[in-house]
């Protein structure tokens, strides 16, 4: 029973504490409690560094974040190019549409070789983005910008940004990361490609197929003199920004198709594996 007016009487101290504090803090006391309001100066100032510090320590680090970090220790070039702006890839382009300009891009080629089917210098669609059966296996396609290594997928955001201030032209992505066992396949048909699995940059994410967007509809063939212009520009445009354009190759002219050549580059699958992950942003 002792203990209950021992409680009541700490109870009182620490209302007239609490009291006294608060008197403190009114301005006409200011002579004669300045040092207690010493101690509300202390307190707003632990309150004020624990707030700092709990959202120091509990705000998420952005993906943008890390991939700025990530550039500017390994590819200060592109970095510099950016100007510390990150840019973020654009929506997935429905697969409809892909499908739709397949289809017109076929019929344009039917079209042009039954008009050239005598010309000597007529010759057949070689633009590896234009493998009809190989864009609508949607099963093995990857039209995704995650699995792109931030050292190539900005660069190539870049030329998508330049394409549409510049000269006016949508890029959409084809494809992007491209697994050995689609390589495989697509390396069936040599008209197509000649690389086979980890042979391609596209594993390694340091690759991509475009086609554009006109009045809300994919367009694929270079067949289409609008979407040929705009190829040559694409690969001028890339180029600028330190990529390779298939456009230019001798063998089979991918006029959609930029990779960026990373010095020393080896191509294993466990280099492909790193680079994949870098792309995650599971960076170290």
């Amino acid at each position: 029973m002792s203990l209950l007016p021992q409680g009541r009487k700490q109870l009182n101290q620490v209302k007239q504490f609490a009291q006294t504090m608060n008197q403190a803090a009114a301005p006409e006391k200011l002579q004669s409690h300045w040092h207690l309001q010493q101690w509300w100066i202390v307190i707003a100032g632990f309150f004020l560094f624990a707030s700092i510090l709990v959202f120091a320590l509990t705000r998420p680090i952005s993906s943008t974040r890390i991939e700025a970090e990530y550039l500017k220790k390994t590819d200060p070039q592109i970095y510099a190019l950016l100007n510390g702006e990150i840019l973020s890839p654009p929506p997935e382009v429905d697969e409809s549409l892909i499908e739709a300009a397949i289809v017109e891009a076929t019929q344009l080629e039917q079209q042009y070789s039954s008009q050239n089917s005598g010309a000597i210098n007529s010759s057949p669609i070689d633009n590896a983005s234009f493998d009809g059966r190989a864009i609508l296996d949607t099963n093995l396609v990857d039209r995704k910008w995650d699995k792109m290594n931030p050292r190539y997928k900005q660069r190539l955001l870049m030329v998508f940004k330049i394409m549409k201030e510049q000269y006016g032209y949508e890029l959409v992505l084809l494809e992007g990361y491209r697994s050995p066992a689609r390589q495989n396949m697509l390396a069936g048909n040599p008209n197509t490609t000649r690389a086979r699995g980890d042979q391609s940059y596209h594993q390694f994410g340091l690759a991509a197929d475009v086609a554009f967007k006109r009045n809300g509809k994919v367009v694929i063939s270079e067949r289409d003199p609008w979407a040929m212009q705009g190829y040559r520009l694409y690969g001028q445009v890339a180029e600028s920004v330190g990529l390779t354009w298939g456009g230019r190759w001798k063998s089979i002219q991918d006029y959609g198709h930029t990779e960026f050549r990373m010095p020393g580059l080896r191509k294993t699958q466990e280099m492909a594996e790193k680079l994949i992950a870098e792309s995650s942003n599971d960076i170290s």
